[in-house]
């Protein structure tokens, strides 16, 4: 078995904060009504960076981290649902800006789902033996792409980008389950929208959600999901000692504990500081993990992401 080691991870948010209070001012919501139904607190906007800026920013500290040059990149990952174009690719901006010359790179589109998508094909281009070096980003600017005059999807997004340096491991432990249902449960609609951090306003295809259709969804599917993932590697819950879900809506991680008959406390959560980041939300926590000495080698996690799409899956890695 071919494993995964990951031999550093970093993220960056814009410095931004935008709080409960302030989302209060402009539309009918507030503080305590947020907490309640999201477990959101505050949350980081760009206010002009797009989501090459904050893939930048996370590439650079991977490069500084792990020492390598950036010649010595054999591929870069990013995987986004805000693109700064449509063409060229965001990982096209990102290796132009850090010189990673001899990379070839994509991106990658499934939503929520992306980064777990992204893990998935970077296993599979280690697992072939002819690529040493993979750099996985997960990087969004959703505020771009947010009615900020509709309080069901307003209070939820927010900015930001993580990653991961990725190398093989033999004998390492891997298992993934993925999915992908087409649905209209998260949608994108065409309105012309003014953005309180950018200047003007712009006709654009924003977000648009059935929050209870995606919170029935995201319950039954990602612990039917995981519960699949631990029958394949043979191992039970017990032996997980970390569950990494995307940060979405703290409700729907609570929800998916509950199904699942697991303390929450086996579930990482930073939903209140950083709000749902999508595709970046999982390497964030991740960061967050290490930094806060949560994270040790030997454990063994499983990395969790459901969204529009619909997608959904998990990866069970030995970290």
């Amino acid at each position: 078995m071919i494993g995964i080691n990951i031999t550093a991870t970093a993220h960056y948010v814009p410095s931004r904060v935008l709080t409960n209070d302030e989302i209060g001012t402009w539309v009918d919501t507030s503080d305590e009504w947020i907490i309640k139904r999201t477990g959101i607190s505050r949350r980081h906007i760009s206010e002009g960076e797009n989501s090459s800026d904050l893939g930048i920013m996370v590439a650079n500290e991977l490069l500084k981290k792990t020492q390598l040059s950036p010649r010595d990149i054999d591929i870069i990952i990013v995987t986004t649902v805000t693109p700064d174009y449509m063409s060229p690719s965001t990982a096209c901006i990102i290796q132009e800006a850090i010189g990673a010359e001899n990379a070839f790179v994509f991106d990658v589109n499934a939503a929520c789902t992306g980064f777990v998508y992204g893990f998935s094909v970077a296993h599979k281009y280690l697992q072939s033996g002819l690529y040493k070096n993979v750099m996985l980003i997960g990087a969004e600017v959703l505020s771009k792409y947010i009615d900020w005059t509709d309080r069901g999807t307003c209070i939820l997004f927010a900015d930001g980008a993580g990653g991961m340096m990725l190398s093989a491991k033999e004998g390492g432990i891997y298992a993934e389950k993925l999915h992908a249902k087409g649905s209209k449960t998260i949608t994108v609609s065409h309105h012309d929208v003014v953005n309180p951090f950018s200047k003007g306003s712009r006709d654009i295809d924003y977000i648009k959600m059935g929050g209870r259709e995606v919170f029935e969804f995201a319950v039954k599917s990602v612990s039917e999901n995981i519960d699949d993932l631990l029958k394949q590697a043979g191992y039970n819950i017990e032996d997980i000692d970390y569950i990494i879900p995307h940060q979405a809506n703290g409700r729907i991680i609570e929800g998916i504990a509950k199904k699942m008959k697991v303390n929450i406390s086996k579930f990482y959560t930073n939903i209140e500081n950083f709000g749902n980041t999508s595709s970046a939300s999982i390497p964030i926590a991740i960061d967050e993990m290490i930094q806060r000495g949560i994270l040790k080698p030997g454990h063994k996690i499983i990395m969790s992401g459901f969204g529009g799409g619909l997608t959904w899956g998990s990866v069970l890695i030995e970290f």
